[in-house]
């Protein structure tokens, strides 16, 4: 769960390098140019991309803008859809059966392996056709004076599309702060390297 819920899992990231101030006015364009964009009409798997804090269905930005005073907020919406592999070895059975039949009445016994893969590729296209996609939202927060951003998930794969969708966008590079990272930068280099080394202490009752 992210910022707007009881409680939730946070990942911590700095922009790497200089900002452009240029590239912050231009953040509501950018955030635009690559907003999520809706697949309910089509038989695609999954669909990604960004929309409004307030409102996961607003890729416009019509009802507030991301901007919030120094700090902009935005969030990451990602659609998927599944198949149940039960529903999927159902349906292929079926259209394999059907395809047997259909040989059978023209003197032939065999299906080859890659006709076996059209026909499994055809019963997947016709179920994503008819499944809807999951939506999930992760927000985000822009502190522009320091530079942080707060991530509102620790799902690793969440997180690299996270990365990758947000250099493509805003052409910045960031760097997860770590527990590591932050006693480094709070200690120092040599001392820093010193928690490395350090053992987990069990504390019994």
């Amino acid at each position: 769960m992210g910022l707007l819920a009881a409680s939730g899992g946070f990942t911590r990231y700095r922009i790497v390098g200089e900002v452009n101030k240029q590239t912050l006015r231009e953040a509501p364009d950018r955030l635009k140019k690559y907003a999520f964009v809706d697949i309910d009409g089509t038989a695609d798997e999954r669909s990604f991309g960004w929309v409004a804090f307030e409102d996961y269905l607003d890729t416009e930005w019509r009802n507030a803008p991301p901007e919030k005073g120094h700090y902009m907020a935005f969030s990451l919406r990602l659609d998927t859809r599944r198949i149940s592999p039960a529903v999927f070895k159902k349906h292929l059975r079926l259209a394999v059966d059907h395809e047997k039949e259909q040989m059978q009445g023209e003197g032939k016994v065999f299906i080859s392996k890659d006709r076996k893969k059209e026909i499994a590729e055809r019963v997947k296209l016709s179920l994503m056709s008819r499944a809807l996609p999951i939506p999930a939202v992760f927000e985000i927060v822009w502190n522009t004076i320091d530079q942080v951003i707060w991530l509102c998930t620790t799902n690793g794969k969440m997180q690299q599309l996270f990365e990758d969708l947000f250099t493509m966008t805003f052409e910045m590079h960031l760097e997860p702060q770590t527990p590591a990272y932050l006693a480094e930068r709070i200690i120092g280099v040599e001392r820093g390297l010193a928690i490395e080394h350090l053992e987990p202490s069990q504390f019994g009752g």
